[in-house]
């Protein structure tokens, strides 16, 4: 065992650690849950079929955002978001190469 706790956090994981915050809550997973593979979603259509109000959709969408769990692009009046595989693939990795070197 190390015996520095104390050390600091790999500035590659403060990203990371933005990530799964963002997907440690249940309502987010399930939102993503919705996205098939390529699809873009407006917050009305997620409204529609979630059992929660708008405004805390929204509320979930921001954090996935802004995590970058989701990528977004706002046309017309419309955000439009979409999973960024990119940044969930590079998340993912990073926790495997860290377990295949470090254990």
């Amino acid at each position: 065992m190390k015996s520095d706790y104390s050390q600091a956090i790999p500035s590659a994981w403060q990203a990371m650690s933005k990530i799964f915050v963002a997907l440690g809550d249940e309502h987010r997973q399930r939102i993503l849950l919705l996205f098939d593979p390529g699809e873009r979603l407006n917050v009305g259509q997620i409204a529609e079929v979630s059992t929660l109000a708008r405004s805390t959709v929204s509320h979930h969408l921001k954090i996935l955002h802004e995590s970058g769990v989701l990528a977004s692009e706002k046309i017309g009046k419309e955000v439009w978001f979409w999973i960024n595989r990119e940044a969930l693939s590079e998340t993912f990795g990073n926790v495997l190469d860290y377990v295949r070197d470090h254990t």
